[in-house]
């Protein structure tokens, strides 16, 4: 963790939490005593520092006076929720909380957690007019809402707006915090994982048909945005791109989707679709959108493999599952559009995917299992250094006689490396490498002629 960050975004939020609380108790002084102080005697805000992420935020959103509090009132409670304890005071004549306060109560946490009723009044107290203006920051156009920088939790349909809690985001309440961004943890809330590569383009070995395609998507990720923006071409092309990786296991799907993240300097995020695909009604959708809204904004890649398990194709509607089954592929149909970044999908059988979702693909790109001479470059670059072939050994022939992908590869590699350790040897035999492919091929039901 840097604590260089930490140690800039901490000293920008001390005079901006100083100058909150000053804010607050001038409200509540106003509130309380009926006074109508004179806009001069508010406190000005505090200046931003250069070299806070925090400070650079909120210079960049430009965030008005309104809008820096409101910030600063989600904030609170996770950096000083004493703050907010102002709020316990109680209404003598109705025995309990003042409700033009708002606030919830949390399962743990012992402080005053805000709503978008304490930000009303902390901006507009009986201000009519203010608070309508103050429901403006919770619409979709502003960039609270549309960039996922916070946001009311979600009310029941019959409840008003603002007594939804004031909710910052993950991504946001760590750059405010640390000044990195957030790492989210696998789990039901996040069914995905970063995958990521130590290799480089070098090591990939793919057809040059596949690899040409593949530059494609490297080129839309380069001048994508260009496009979009610099050739004013936002309202004839969709922002995001998808891609249909196809082809048999091991063939270098994933390990490209890796290396096109590690390039650009793009989280990879394989999707964990086990966890996704719930047989109640309604669940895999909640699932789906836990995934892209928390991508959203993001500059990351979102890997489906297996893909075919959620995005295979449509049965008729004979039954109510049915139905519902085929709404889950439309919403998901719909999210993968709306996404502004790359999303692959990934599958063993391109004949497996529905057909509504070829339409929506920029590209199909076939992974073959590699020829000869491909095959004779992997077994050559997977041996480590450290070992040595038996003169028996002749990658050539071994590439020429068995079908195996870069994946099969290295796991024969593997069980040769090991079978040469055990007998305390560097040299890997012939005997070897053909239990290893032996192995390989008994997975798929496949015999070994040597």
């Amino acid at each position: 963790m840097d604590t260089h960050l930490i140690s800039n975004n901490a000293a920008a939020l001390h005079d901006e939490l100083l100058w909150f609380a000053q804010v607050l108790q001038l409200r509540m002084k106003q509130y309380f005593e009926e006074a109508h102080t004179q806009v001069e005697e508010e406190p000005a805000p505090p200046a931003l520092h250069n070299d806070a992420v925090y400070s650079q935020i909120v210079r960049h959103y430009n965030m008005q006076v309104p809008e820096r509090l409101v910030l600063l009132l989600a904030l609170c409670p996770h950096l000083q929720p004493q703050l907010l304890d102002i709020f316990f005071v109680k209404n003598s004549t109705y025995d309990r909380g003042f409700t033009e306060f708002g606030g919830i109560k949390g399962n743990q946490h012992g402080g005053f957690l805000p709503t978008g009723e304490t930000a009303a009044f902390l901006l507009a107290a009986n201000d009519l007019q203010q608070r309508l203006q103050l429901q403006r920051m919770f619409t979709p156009d502003h960039f609270f809402i549309r960039d996922n920088i916070l946001k009311l939790a979600s009310t029941h349909a019959d409840e008003p707006l603002l007594s939804g809690g004031l909710q910052l985001t993950p991504e946001y309440l760590s750059y405010f915090t640390t000044g990195r961004a957030h790492q989210p943890q696998y789990g039901t809330q996040f069914p995905a994982k970063q995958i990521r590569t130590a290799l480089d383009w070098t090591d990939l070995v793919l057809d040059p048909h596949t690899m040409q395609e593949v530059e494609e998507i490297r080129t839309w990720i380069e001048h994508g945005p260009a496009l979009l923006r610099d050739w004013k071409m936002e309202n004839r092309i969709k922002p995001g791109y998808r891609a249909l990786f196809y082809g048999p296991p091991g063939t270098g799907k994933s390990f490209t989707a890796c290396l096109l993240g590690k390039t650009f300097n793009m989280d990879v995020y394989r999707i964990d679709l086990s966890m996704i695909v719930s047989k109640y009604i309604g669940e895999t959708e909640k699932n789906l959108a836990g995934v892209f809204d928390q991508a959203a904004n993001k500059n990351w890649i979102l890997f489906f493999d297996e893909a075919d398990a959620l995005f295979g194709k449509r049965s008729a509607t004979n039954s109510s599952n049915d139905r519902y089954a085929n709404q889950e592929v439309a919403y998901l149909l719909q999210r993968i559009e709306d996404f502004p970044g790359l999303v692959i999908l990934a599958t063993n059988l391109k004949a497996n995917i529905d057909e509504a979702f070829g339409r929506r693909f920029q590209s199909m790109i076939y992974f073959p299992v590699p020829a000869p001479a491909q095959r004779q470059r992997l077994w050559q670059q997977s041996f480590p250094l450290e070992a040595a072939l038996d003169q028996d050994v002749s990658l050539e022939e071994i590439a020429r006689k068995h079908e195996l992908a870069g994946g099969a590869i290295i796991n024969v590699v593997q069980y040769s490396c090991l079978s040469a350790l055990k007998r305390n040897s560097r040299t890997i035999l012939l005997k070897d490498i053909q239990t290893g492919i032996r192995k390989e091929f008994n997975k798929e039901g496949k015999t070994l002629n040597l």
